[in-house]
């Protein structure tokens, strides 16, 4: 049986879809996980088991790049005693500076190496393996910053959702209640943007209608004030840090407001959850804009950039959407259309035919 190993870290957006793929595979082959310090918040040890490797960002703080330079090479000769000591058949890599010494030594031990990104535009660590990989798993095949000379290594497929994504309950609602529901995600980059201008957005949204906010937070003392708004303004609301249960609870929500993380912007497509981005945009290569471009493109969100935001525009846009309808609803059915294809089973399929090519 062949040995599969996942190396993933970072954000969010690089590690939930590679607990995913490990979940598709791990009834098939010996799969494993291999994570960085930062990687953990975003993993529940009661349903992963993993091991961790210490990678030192490079290009962090320059008058330490000699004593990371000697970290980084440590990290490739413990990544190959690692990966001999395991028998490593296929590395699986969804990119960021950490997966580089592994990938090194899966390359110098001749293991087959297959990168993931999530994003519509190239990661930079993806970008440097790319000329060494065997495939990518990709969505989008007008991958931004891809060399013409690997366009032969993109493998699509549909987007990897968590498992209970596909238990979750869909937004099938006709027209909107009295009450209008809204789920703000600032993200964990950027979260102080939304922490003072979406909940002001909301505050004047609400004089005009009635409103129930879902608002995500990452600062505790951010959470009293903003608590403090709502409670005053008389809007019910329920604030949260990271939750990974959420998607079973927004069923019933009618608009999100949120940053463009591939795996969020993936799960509220799926969930047929229209959705207004506003990207990261201090994100690598920009690549939280193109991710919603892809939606945009497809008629399926509004997108604005950060710098572009204007309250009363906004304020205006959301107001028109809940009461002319029409550009809603074309999104939402946009937005069915995109996923309607996306099963656990034909993403599984995809991926297991790939671990299995010669």
């Amino acid at each position: 049986m062949k040995k599969v190993l996942i190396v993933t870290g970072g954000s969010g957006g690089h590690v939930i879809p590679a607990l995913s793929i490990y979940d598709h595979l791990k009834n098939y082959f010996v799969a494993s996980i291999i994570t960085d310090i930062r990687g953990t918040n975003f993993i529940n040890n009661n349903k992963y088991q993993y091991d961790l490797i210490d990678v030192p960002n490079l290009f962090s703080k320059f008058y330490l790049l000699p004593f990371n330079l000697i970290k980084f090479v440590f990290s490739i000769f413990k990544s190959y005693f690692y990966l001999k000591k395991n028998n490593i058949n296929i590395l699986i890599s969804t990119g960021g500076y950490m997966s580089l010494p592994i990938c090194i030594a899966a390359k110098i031990l001749n293991i087959k190496i297959i990168l993931f990104e999530p994003n519509s535009v190239v990661g930079r660590a993806n970008r440097i393996m790319l000329n060494i990989s065997h495939k990518i798993i990709c969505y989008d095949k007008d991958l931004k910053l891809l060399p013409i000379k690997y366009t032969n290594k993109i493998y699509l497929i549909d987007r990897i959702l968590r498992k209970e994504i596909y238990l979750c309950k869909k937004n099938n609602k006709k027209d909107f209640g009295e009450v209008k529901k809204i789920l703000v995600i600032g993200g964990s980059q950027g979260a102080k943007f939304f922490d003072q201008n979406i909940t002001n957005l909301v505050l004047n949204i609400s004089k005009k209608l009635k409103l129930e906010v879902y608002q995500q937070f990452f600062d505790n003392k951010k959470k009293l004030a903003i608590e403090k708004k709502y409670n005053n303004a008389g809007i019910k609301h329920r604030l949260f840090g990271f939750d990974e249960n959420l998607s079973k609870n927004i069923y019933d929500i009618d608009l999100a407001i949120t940053r463009s993380g591939a795996s969020s912007i993936s799960e509220l497509s799926y969930l047929n959850i229209p959705f207004l981005a506003i990207p990261f945009p201090f994100a690598k290569d920009d690549h939280q804009f193109y991710n919603a471009k892809y939606y945009e493109i497809k008629n399926s969100c509004w997108l604005i950039r950060q710098n572009d935001f204007d309250i009363v525009r906004i304020e205006n846009l959301i107001i028109s959407l809940f009461k002319e309808k029409i550009d809603y609803f074309n999104k939402k059915e946009n937005l069915e259309y995109i996923s309607n294809q996306n099963t656990w089973d034909n993403v599984n399929k995809k991926l297991i035919d790939l671990i299995n090519e010669n």
